[in-house]
């Protein structure tokens, strides 16, 4: 704010509103004329602080010419001695520091004119517009443009300011309704097409998709695991922290989406929605090493499930959600992007509980996990009802090329399938049986496939049945039973030499 004042006091608001003492009355004989330059900015703040909008601060505002107000001086004294009589005395110019006039340098303004507008102007025609708009031009020597603008000229500051005049000339009922594709910025990324087919994936087996913020509380420090890479463990301040907090105590930049998946959770069971399946995808953070950096961050895939599964025109759960369900949702939501086959091996999750939990695995690498939420933390949102959750980095999942698609012809023979039940120990997977079938090599079990797995009554402790099952088919004749018989057989010996398993009754 700028106050104009006399040895004693002040006069008036500078730009905006005169003072009394400085007003013209009928007693008035001696009259200094002031013609002043304000910068417009400050004088908006001005206006609009005081709550005053007055004829000189719209003027102000908008900007008035520096080069000429000598000679608006000149013509109204002129004037007010035409018309009221008096005497002229000097004319006092401050000017302590010249404007710096504003130089717009354009390597190619007819290019820019056909990339901003579509539209074809030629770089004369371009010229002759500019400069009968009072804006010089220089050419260069190496084939640019310098545009200077007069003083009276505010808004011409960059390439585009120029462009915008070359269009207005030109016609802007000429530009073309559809603008031209951007081919350096805003162009849709490969990958957003591949997250648009995860979440359409998702959707269509019943998920809605979250959105959570990105700040949460401290206590969750040490909770999560966060998908690997994110978190640099040599480190002693692993986490982003925020100086000023929007939110009361969500001071971290989340490590993980779970603890956002989780509230949404809980916001719908204390709704009375039980039944939920939910997903997010989002930014993770974490501090990285070195000597200034910035914050690492990754793009990660999250998903919470909890109560049953509501099937079409049914009103009650037909079964309850289970770890096989979130498994089945990771692996269709990885080949909607494209990754038809996933790893998943059993693993130690610090908020999974044990014997529920499984690393995912692509290529060989570990890109996330999913599993059963462990008691502790289900028992800080009071849930009842177990919550299985998965976080998988699709970042990487997005960098790596996509599974190429195969064409096979339907089979010409039938298959015959066989469904078997083992009783196995809690650490024998299916993985384990399936690995242990292919590693026999049988030419006609074409297909391994999960079926089910049980504990409980009539199963020992510690024990479990897994049911699994075996399709067998030729591709040049129908088989008889004798060869599936022989096959099967020696696919069961094998299990039962190298794993200790037994079909089961």
């Amino acid at each position: 704010m700028l106050m104009i004042c006399d040895a004693e006091k002040p006069v008036a608001v500078g730009g905006v509103m005169g003072g009394l003492g400085s007003s013209i009355t009928d007693d008035t004989v001696n009259v200094l004329l002031e013609v002043a330059y304000f910068d417009r900015n400050s004088i908006r703040k001005t206006s609009r602080k005081l709550g005053l909008a007055t004829e000189a601060s719209y003027r102000f505002e908008r900007g008035v010419d520096i080069e000429n107000l000598q000679r608006a001086s000149d013509r109204a004294a002129e004037l007010i001695v035409e018309l009221a009589g008096g005497q002229l005395d000097d004319f006092v110019d401050v000017y302590p520091n010249r404007l710096t006039v504003p130089v717009v340098v354009s390597n190619d303004i007819s290019r820019a004119v056909r990339r901003l507008t579509d539209l074809d102007v030629p770089v004369n025609e371009c010229v002759r517009i500019l400069t009968g708009l009072g804006i010089a031009s220089e050419k260069q020597d190496d084939g640019s443009r310098r545009f200077t603008a007069p003083t009276w000229r505010h808004d011409i500051v960059i390439e585009e300011d120029l462009v915008e005049e070359v269009a207005r000339h030109a016609g802007y009922e000429n530009i073309a309704s559809e603008l031209p594709p951007a081919f350096e910025a805003g162009e849709y990324q490969a990958s957003e097409a591949r997250k648009k087919l995860l979440r359409q994936k998702l959707a269509d087996i019943g998920f809605d998709e979250a959105i959570s913020y990105s700040f949460i509380d401290t206590k969750f420090d040490g909770q999560y695991e966060p998908v690997p890479a994110i978190v640099d463990e040599k480190l002693d301040d692993k986490f982003v922290t925020l100086r000023d907090s929007v939110i009361e105590a969500a001071v971290r930049m989340r490590p993980t989406l779970l603890p956002g998946l989780l509230d949404s959770i809980r916001f719908n069971l204390n709704h009375q929605r039980r039944d939920l399946k939910l997903f997010e995808i989002g930014k993770v953070f974490a501090n990285s090493a070195g000597a200034n950096p910035l914050p690492a961050e990754r793009e990660v895939f999250g998903l919470a499930i909890t109560g049953g599964e509501l099937l079409q025109k049914h009103l009650e759960p037909q079964r309850a959600l289970d770890f096989y369900d979130a498994k089945g949702a990771v692996e269709a939501a990885l080949e909607a992007v494209g990754f038809p086959s996933v790893e998943f091996r059993a693993a130690e999750i610090e908020h999974l509980r044990p014997g529920q939990s499984a690393g995912v695995y692509i290529d060989g690498g570990m890109i996330g996990s999913v599993g059963r939420l462990n008691e502790a933390i289900s028992a800080s949102y009071k849930f009842r009802a177990p919550v299985f959750v998965a976080e998988i980095d699709i970042e990487a999942v997005l960098a790596r090329n996509t599974a190429g698609v195969f064409y096979h012809p339907l089979p010409k023979y039938p298959s015959v399938v066989r469904d078997v039940s083992f009783i196995v120990g809690r650490d024998t997977t299916f993985d384990t049986v399936r690995d242990a079938v292919v590693d026999q090599g049988s030419d006609i079990c074409r297909n391994i496939g999960f079926v089910d797995i049980f504990e409980g009554k009539g199963v020992a402790d510690g024990k479990r049945s897994l049911t699994v099952r075996f399709e067998y088919r030729s591709d040049e004749r129908t088989l008889i039973e004798e060869e599936v018989a022989d096959a099967h057989g020696r696919i069961l010996e094998t299990l039962g030499n190298t794993l200790g398993i037994v079909p089961r009754g």
